[in-house]
């Protein structure tokens, strides 16, 4: 207490009672993959595109991390946190010319793999072009010459002009026939053609002017390992490169330290499945881990990618039989998108986890984290692997499984937005990160009460602050209720508070908030009745 000795005026600052919540972010993502060069088991800050290439290097061609990043700022995202795996430890020096730890760094002679401290590659797909047209083996892990692809005549009487038959053969029969292609816009595109449908080959466009040539007939590619392919790891990675340990601060495990992450996701988990590094029972421990760092952390939310080529049935069976999540803090998204390499142009598939969490956070800062992120259009996407019915979606969307859809007009539109619980309380992702939301917001502000008096005076406190932040959430439409009684409670008394809680140190107050869920199912009943005016009036 001050002294009041001397006679005069004395001015003093005192506590109004109450103070302000600020909400915390709620669009921060995390990447977890594979880079060109960088630090190695560090989570980086990355607040655009440009500060990603300088950290860790452009696209990688058997690699989805960059991929992912870029979507991710290209649909909206903020900030984001990058953490490189595939390296031992920290870069050493690099050989002249090269930038430290570069994926591209040429081996030492003798060498079994890229130096000590450089990233374990993966193997490259076999492939074979003719003029500007690359075909590439879908799964890597094909032997070289297995596959071999032929051109020949046209069927059809009479065959449109400038077209020609594709034959995909395996082992010398013939699995797959692409007829008619051609090298003109259209439909029958040659690389749109067989992008579409095929399960083993897939065709890129070299870069150049104009159109391709189109294939002389009778050309027969037999697909190879590319020149200067890089070898399999001498040890491949596996699920502890990516879980990590929260102690040592690598992979994801190390992303315990930094509370700002919302969103994580693991893109190149499944470049690593396809090169054939890991298997789908590795791709599940790593998904098991994200889903349980997620629940242990209790703020943020794992962004998980189904295993490629799985058509509507396939992917359903693999979620309900096969994987069999059941976590509020983990959303899955399917199908994979087409999209155009954005260093070349050329046509790549990518998992749909990095643009997904770049919608999240456009959606976030247009309407707020109470806001379903769906119906929203997906940036950066110019197809999808697989367009799914109206029915097929009805089985995908009450197991879990976030559909994306394109619609005529309206492009490729997001359209789900459930989690991976069996909980129908938990059931929609923005109920679950607007409870994230408000219990980081409420832990951030109330620091302040520790070690306070612990009597009416701090209650009334509390519930002052507490109601003053959900009366403008509520304000802002996250709190669902005509008044803000019917919207939320603040309950901190002595009947929260007894004596024996009061003796152990302790202060609890309840807080009960009715938050919004999203419209997803519009139902308009329409009924036929006879109108105008009747021949007995009464």
């Amino acid at each position: 207490m001050p002294s009041y000795l001397s006679p005069g005026v004395y001015v003093e600052e005192v506590d109004s009672g109450s103070r302000p919540i600020e909400g915390v972010g709620t669009a921060v993502a995390a990447f977890v993959g594979i880079a060109e060069r960088g630090r190695a088991n560090a989570p980086v800050l990355v607040g655009n595109w440009s500060e990603f290439t300088r950290e860790f290097g452009e696209f990688l061609p058997e690699a989805f991390l960059a991929h992912a990043v870029y979507g991710y700022f290209q649909n909206g995202g903020g900030a984001c946190y990058v953490v490189r795996v595939g390296a031992d430890g920290a870069d050493g020096p690099a050989p002249d010319g090269q930038v430290a730890g570069d994926a591209r760094a040429v081996r030492g002679a003798g060498s079994p793999a890229l130096g000590a401290r450089g990233p374990r590659q993966l193997p490259a797909a076999p492939s074979a072009a003719t003029g500007r047209l690359r075909f590439v083996a879908v799964d890597p892990a094909t032997p070289a010459g297995r596959l071999s692809v032929e051109i020949t005549e046209p069927g059809g009487d009479p065959a449109p002009a400038e077209s020609f038959r594709v034959l995909v053969r395996r082992g010398g029969e013939v699995v797959e026939e692409f007829d008619p292609a051609t090298v003109t816009r259209g439909k029958q595109n040659v690389v749109t053609l067989v992008n579409q449908s095929s399960t083993t080959v897939r065709v890129e466009e070299l870069p150049g002017r104009g159109a391709p040539e189109r294939p002389a007939v009778g050309t027969v590619l037999a697909l190879a390992a590319p020149a200067g392919a890089a070898a399999a790891p001498d040890r491949p990675l596996t699920a502890e490169d990516f879980v990590g340990d929260a102690a040592e601060r690598t992979g994801f495990g190390g992303l315990e330290a930094v509370d700002e992450v919302t969103m994580l996701c693991v893109p190149d988990l499944m470049s690593a499945y396809q090169q054939g590094t890991i298997d789908l029972e590795t791709v599940q421990a790593v998904q098991l881990g994200m889903i349980a760092h997620c629940e242990l952390m209790g703020d943020r939310m794992a962004v998980l990618d189904p295993p490629p080529g799985l058509n509507a049935q396939q992917v359903r069976e693999w979620r309900l039989d096969r994987a069999g999540y059941d976590s509020r803090y983990a959303a899955l998204y399917w199908p994979w998108i087409r999209s155009l390499g954005p260093s070349d142009g050329s046509p790549v598939v990518l998992p749909p986890s990095g643009h997904v969490a770049g919608v999240w956070g456009r959606s976030d800062d247009a309407r707020g984290v109470h806001k379903a992120p769906a119906n929203e259009v997906l940036r950066g996407a110019i197809g999808l692997t697989t367009q799914i019915t109206r029915t097929e979606h009805g089985l995908l969307n009450p197991t879990g499984i976030n559909c994306l859809r394109s619609f005529p007009g309206a492009g490729i539109r997001v359209f789900g937005a459930r989690t991976l619980s069996s909980d129908p309380a938990w059931r929609y992702l923005n109920v679950r990160r607007l409870f994230n939301y408000l219990e980081e917001s409420i832990l951030a502000g109330t620091q302040w009460v520790v070690f306070e008096p612990n009597d009416d005076a701090l209650w009334a406190r509390i519930r002052r602050t507490v109601s003053a932040f959900l009366v403008n959430e509520w304000r802002r439409g996250a709190l669902f209720g005509l008044t803000p009684d019917e919207a939320f409670y603040v309950k901190c008394d002595r009947e929260t508070n007894p004596a024996e809680g009061i003796d152990a140190g302790q202060v609890v107050c309840e807080v009960g908030v009715a938050p919004v869920r999203p419209a997803e199912f519009v139902v308009f009943r329409l009924a036929q009745f006879s109108g105008g005016a009747g021949l007995v009036s009464e």
